[in-house]
């Protein structure tokens, strides 16, 4: 079992940057293909971008695509969301998640099975 703690959520303008990072526990971190996702008020958990677990591959939701750049550290445990040129619709809670199964990310949150608690990302216009 791992334990995911989120960081880096704030306040920003429109076209400025944040970035997130998401801690675990344990010591099988390596061995997690880890993503992350966000929900928005009313709206359901979506996609945003996954990574496998040595890192090399990397997917990512149409909406964030060369925007956002996911990143890991398997030595620290950590798993990174590099935000750029952020846009209002950004906004919302953002969430890491963690899957043992799988060799590449998965796009849907029943993919995973491990989730952090969340980091707010307010984009102000």
């Amino acid at each position: 079992q791992v334990q995911l703690v989120e960081s880096g959520g704030g306040l920003v303008q429109a076209g400025g940057s944040l970035r997130l990072s998401c801690g675990a526990s344990g010591r099988t971190f390596s061995s997690y293909v880890m993503g992350w996702f966000r929900q928005a008020p009313g709206k359901e958990r979506e996609f945003v971008a996954a990574t496998s677990r040595n890192g090399y591959s990397t997917n990512y939701a149409d909406s964030v695509q060369g925007r956002f750049t996911i990143s890991r550290d398997n030595a620290k445990n950590t798993v990174y969301l590099q935000m750029n040129s952020l846009k209002p619709e950004d906004t919302a809670v953002y969430y890491c998640a963690a899957d043992p199964t799988r060799l590449r990310g998965g796009v849907r949150p029943v993919d995973y099975n491990y989730w952090g608690q969340g980091t707010q990302v307010t984009v102000s216009s």
